[in-house]
């Protein structure tokens, strides 16, 4: 008996749900939800980023909105002290490539990698910093900067937050 009412009521219970429209559930659509969450997300990410002293700033394409932040692009140029001996230029070499995963671990660099060739330019490290001056310091930090084997160029640079590379 418990069967027969199961299987008579239950087809009535999923009609009867269906035929409310969505307005009257309070149910909003889910593409509605996307865009509400996305611009909550990006206003709150914005706010906390402005409130630690990073430039950043919204603009809209089409029903996209983009949250720009200023980033630093440092520029690892060769230096004027090249000349240890290639036990020293390991050792430097070690202790760079331990310091910059460093920067990348505390999420002080966001991007980091050299340059191939032999051209002026070594390599380049984009810094996740509120100034200039911040990524200026950290740069001059590294153990290839300090023994002069590199010198630092520090440039602004503005991306897409949470953009990144294919």
């Amino acid at each position: 008996m418990k069967k027969l009412i199961f299987i008579l009521a239950f087809p009535l219970l999923l009609i009867s749900c269906n035929d409310i429209p969505e307005q009257e559930r309070g149910i909003p659509v889910p593409e509605k939800i996307a865009v509400e969450k996305s611009k909550m997300n990006i206003d709150s990410i914005e706010n906390d980023l402005k409130e630690k002293g990073y430039q950043t700033f919204k603009y809209e394409d089409g029903d996209t909105t983009y949250l720009m932040q200023q980033y630093y692009m440092v520029f690892l140029k060769s230096g004027a002290n090249r000349s240890q001996d290639s036990t020293e230029a390991a050792r430097l070499q070690k202790e760079h490539l331990t310091y910059l995963s460093r920067m990348a671990e505390e999420g002080y660099a966001s991007l980091i990698g050299p340059f191939g060739g032999d051209g002026d330019i070594r390599g380049i490290a984009v810094y996740n910093t509120a100034t200039q001056q911040e990524a200026d310091s950290l740069a001059k930090q590294d153990p290839m900067v300090k023994a002069g084997r590199l010198k630092v160029e520090v440039h602004p640079w503005w991306t897409a937050k949470g953009g990144k590379l294919d």
